[in-house]
């Protein structure tokens, strides 16, 4: 037996996934000391607030074909499964992560953090689009991808500015 989702489901993923991150970003702004960086710290969660609002416009114009059902979900069991893959990828705001900062982390460590999380969900997004038919939205997966490389630019930006 495979194992098989559609667009619909992988971008269910991706907003739960951007909704940990942000969850990230403010308990690492909660546990820091310094405004300035608990402002910045909670950007970035605002950042990954607006990423989740867009991974959902994405799937809302999706087609019914990219929402196909996969499987028979007669107890409605499917999301929560989605949830549970997505909390559990070690990628972008693995609650794992979260649950690790200390309050010790300088930015650029949280940054790295980050970054690493943000190539972590490329790789899962990319390993999962293989499990997507072609029929079921395959291709759709690569917004996704291109969203996450957009991440990865932006912090690494940041993590530029802070050597300076």
């Amino acid at each position: 037996m495979s194992i098989r989702f559609n667009a619909n489901e992988v971008f269910l993923m991706a907003e739960r996934m951007e909704q940990n991150a942000a969850a990230f970003y403010r308990r690492a702004a909660e546990l820091n000391p310094s405004e300035h960086n608990q402002k910045f710290l909670h950007r970035l969660a605002d950042m990954e607030d607006d990423h989740k609002k867009t991974f959902g416009a994405m799937r809302g114009r999706l087609g019914e074909a990219a929402k196909e059902a996969t499987a028979y979900d007669p107890m409605d069991e499917a999301l929560l499964y989605l949830e549970t893959m997505a909390d559990t990828t070690k990628a972008e705001g693995a609650p794992e992560k979260r649950a690790q900062l200390t309050g010790q982390e300088s930015m650029e460590q949280i940054l790295r953090i980050a970054i690493g999380l943000e190539g972590q969900a490329i790789l899962f997004y990319m390993g999962i689009k293989d499990l997507v038919p072609e029929k079921l939205g395959k291709g759709k997966i690569d917004e996704i991808i291109r969203e996450e490389r957009s991440h990865v630019v932006i912090l690494s930006k940041e993590l530029k500015g802070l050597k300076k």
